[in-house]
């Protein structure tokens, strides 16, 4: 841990405080659209090239795992909104190279926290590869064929159910550990335990609170991926705003910055 940065205390907040983060993220998209949405549309466009690539190489029938995966890794990539966020909390208008590219924005306690949740992304991978396989013997080879299977098949119902269950245990577990942590890392004298034991003792002591949190990201998410991604454009950065206001009201003292 660094030198000076005790532990954050937690606030306890109560069950509807997602709505009132949603609120705060959704007043700041507006504050500064330009720079806020064309992160989105980087999104949009990157959520966009793997579908595509999925598609023409025969492989869509791993869009609902790589769907799944997306909510996994998602926090890390919404960095640039964290810190646009807080230069708004200041009173500053964030630009969109401030949200790329910012020293210390990219340093070992953040690739470490990456790489904790693309591991994490693979047991996911994994395991939707296992259920699959002990499913059904039949390889689907065009996206009517597997929703027909998915649908329509007591294998195909019964994979849902066991993938879900699954899919939601690992999310949980990510969610757990990287809700407060992403944004906190932005702050001087952090590191990526100290960040991660406090997003754990977060979700915890407001678990209520957090199991809305996490359910209306999965449902904003769903809905910006059902109209063909383009509603990622503004459902990310949105959400990446909003979790920006969701540490600041759950933890403490982070937000002043300890010396390292």
């Amino acid at each position: 841990m660094s030198e000076g940065f005790q532990l954050p205390e937690i606030n306890r907040v109560g069950l509807l405080a997602p709505l009132d983060w949603l609120a705060a993220g959704w007043r700041d998209l507006w504050r500064a659209p330009g720079p806020c949405l064309a992160y989105g549309v980087g999104l949009a466009l990157l959520s966009a090239g793997v579908t595509g690539t999925l598609y023409l190489t025969g492989q869509f029938t791993w869009f609902l795992v790589l769907a799944g995966g997306f909510l996994i890794v998602a926090p890390l990539l919404g960095l640039g909104l964290y810190r646009a966020a807080r230069l708004m909390s200041e009173g500053r208008q964030p630009k969109f190279g401030e949200m790329l590219w910012q020293p210390g924005m990219i340093r070992a306690d953040t690739i470490l926290l990456g790489v904790a949740l693309f591991v994490l992304f693979g047991l996911w991978a994994e395991a939707a590869y296992i259920i699959y396989g002990l499913s059904t013997y039949s390889v689907h080879q065009t996206i009517g064929d597997f929703l027909a299977f998915l649908l329509t098949t007591p294998e195909g119902l019964r994979m849902a159910l066991i993938g879900s269950c699954v899919g939601g245990v690992i999310a949980f577990i990510a969610f757990t550990l990287v809700a407060v942590s992403a944004p906190l890392l932005l702050e001087e004298g952090s590191d990526v335990f100290i960040s991660v034991i406090t997003s754990a003792r977060a979700v915890l002591a407001n678990l209520p609170a957090m199991l809305l949190w996490a359910f209306l990201i999965a449902l904003l998410v769903g809905v910006g991926m059902a109209f063909a991604l383009i509603g990622l454009i503004v459902v990310f950065p949105w959400i990446g705003l909003a979790s920006w206001h969701a540490c600041k009201n759950l933890v403490v003292p982070a937000w002043h910055g300890a010396k390292a």
